[in-house]
């Protein structure tokens, strides 16, 4: 069987604007995990621009696309969030947000108008965009006695681990995330370095 395409992912926020009859029209890309993230950058953005009439969006969440989801925000049904959507589906992007926010010129530009204008604005914005495969990865967590600590910190530095906190107490709580196939190398080396007594707790990331 062939192998499967890569997973591609927004990498970093990216933005980009066009100015139809004097309506400004600003898209920015941005990376997200999660539909609580989604929901808390539109709000920001919603927040960041209060001279504004709309903020129209799209995004795709999750390895496969398949969490999907767009909003109008008052504009004419179908003239602004499902054009949106249907350039993001098209770029084979996910994990991202498209917000696009539209300072009214004056000069109504009609449904076909809005449709031509927020398709070629998305459409600018992702060419601007910076993208990354997506490779899996697991949250991870463990105690390690003081003794091995230092030992525990040079193994965690050859597997790529990110750490993301450390905890000082009867021994030193560590937490971070690793690529999902260096798990089990993790998993041994930590088990033979304690000879055992160090249990690793993991939970993939979606």
């Amino acid at each position: 069987m062939p192998d499967e395409a890569p997973v591609i992912i927004l990498s970093e926020h990216a933005q980009a604007e066009t100015n139809v009859k004097n309506s400004r029209f600003l898209c920015e890309a941005h990376p997200v995990q999660s539909p609580e993230e989604v929901r808390e950058i539109i709000h920001r953005q919603k927040n960041k621009y209060p001279d504004i009439r709309h903020v129209v969006h799209a995004f795709s969440l999750g390895p496969k696309g398949a969490i999907l989801g767009c909003s109008d925000d008052g504009e004419p049904a179908g003239t602004a969030g499902r054009p949106t959507l249907e350039v993001l589906k098209g770029s084979g992007i996910t994990n991202i947000l498209l917000t696009t926010t539209r300072w009214f010129g004056g000069i109504k530009l009609g449904t076909g108008g809005l449709v031509k204008a927020y398709t070629e604005v998305a459409q600018l914005c992702l060419a601007q965009a910076q993208t990354e495969e997506l490779v899996p990865k697991t949250e991870v967590s463990f105690t390690v006695p003081y003794s091995l600590y230092e030992q525990c910190k040079l193994l965690l530095a050859s597997l790529e681990f990110e750490l993301a906190k450390e905890e000082f107490g009867t021994g030193v709580s560590m937490s971070g995330r690793l690529k999902t196939d260096k798990l089990e190398a993790l998993q041994n080396q930590l088990r033979d370095l304690s000879r055992g007594t160090i249990t690793v707790e993991n939970k993939p990331i979606v």
